[in-house]
């Protein structure tokens, strides 16, 4: 049962103008302690469901100078987001929650792709090199009469239905001591503080371990801050994400050994036999959770498991099975990188 939003004793008045109208950002009005307990609870509400006693640390505030990522959508001459409860498109000027690269300039950008491509999805990643710009449509078009306007945009690189139509520079953020080429329509963390710190929860938990083992590794950003002190393996379903990780760890000096391999671990979870060749596992599944390697490590013999995850339902669910096969949840801590949103993220630390 979803709780009640409409006017929460602890109040502070909504920062944007969009505020009530547009889809996202329902809890701006919420001042801190009534903000701090709703994302807590939905923490603590799926780990009572699923019949997991934990205590949870304080939650980590990680917003940093906001998203950067953000998909916006073009009908007609609207550019923005959905609006509340309705399939119909708000149109915006700005968007304040992302990062100063984004905020004004994705609006900006999106209405002269609209002209040229007609109704479209556009979605803005900044990244360090510069602005990746990924559009998506269900209309036949020629991706040649996007060049110019990729050309006038000053965008690292410009997509259509993903293939790339042009490439002045390969879009890349840093991931510990390595520079990570972001493929066309990868995962990357909403804010670069999140990414932060979600790692830095993931290496203290993983502790002096010397393997790990990082499953659902993305593009590494686990990975390739693990690997200064660790060798690793590091399996995912993403092939163009594990390729980018093979060329970041190629062209990165000072880290230990790292394998990563193409799998699929929803069909394909690591058996026992793989796990126990590690001290610790890191995994970092999508929403859906990792039941299948849970119940697999249930049954190793790994000493660490390190769960983060985007869903706490899912979370809760995976650590039951854990604690069944004889884990200690030690800590839990909520990270919340959706601002004014009802997403928050999990870190869970479990010891045989």
């Amino acid at each position: 049962m979803l709780p009640d939003l409409s006017e929460p004793e602890d109040r502070r008045d909504p920062f944007c103008r969009y505020f009530g109208t547009c889809g996202g950002c329902t809890l701006q009005h919420f001042g801190p302690a009534a903000y701090d307990a709703l994302k807590r609870g939905l923490v603590e509400d799926a780990l009572r469901h699923a019949h997991v006693a934990a205590a949870l640390n304080p939650m980590l505030a990680a917003h940093g100078d906001g998203r950067r990522r953000a998909t916006l959508h073009a009908r007609g001459k609207a550019v923005g987001y959905m609006q509340a409860r309705s399939h119909d498109l708000l149109d915006i000027a700005a968007c304040p929650i992302l990062v100063p690269a984004l905020a004004q300039r994705a609006v900006t950008l999106t209405h002269p792709i609209a002209a040229t491509v007609g109704d479209c999805d556009v979605a803005y990643t900044a990244t360090d090199t510069g602005l990746d710009v990924a559009i998506r449509t269900e209309r036949r078009f020629k991706a040649e009469r996007l060049t110019l306007l990729a050309q006038r945009s000053g965008a690292a690189r410009l997509s259509l239905n993903g293939e790339i139509v042009i490439e002045t520079r390969p879009p890349a953020v840093r991931m510990g001591k390595a520079l990570v080429e972001i493929p066309v329509a990868s995962f990357l963390q909403a804010t670069a503080e999140a990414e932060a710190v979600l790692a830095r929860l993931v290496r203290d938990g993983v502790g002096p371990a010397k393997s790990v083992a990082d499953l659902f590794c993305g593009m590494g950003p686990f990975t390739l801050r693990l690997a200064e002190t660790a060798r690793i393996f590091a399996a995912d379903a993403d092939r163009p994400a594990i390729a980018a990780l093979h060329k970041a760890v190629k062209h990165t000096q000072g880290l230990k050994p790292v394998t990563a391999a193409v799998r699929d671990l929803f069909r394909e979870p690591l058996l026992p036999r793989e796990l126990d060749a590690h001290d610790a596992v890191v995994f970092d599944p999508p929403r859906a959770g990792a039941e299948a390697q849970a119940r697999e490590l249930a049954k190793s013999k790994v000493r660490t498991v390190v769960a983060v995850s985007c869903e706490p339902r899912t979370f809760a669910r995976d650590a039951a099975i854990l604690i069944a096969g004889g884990y200690r949840l030690e800590s839990v801590t909520p990270v919340d990188q959706f601002a004014w949103s009802m997403h928050v993220e999990v870190v869970g630390v479990f010891r045989r």
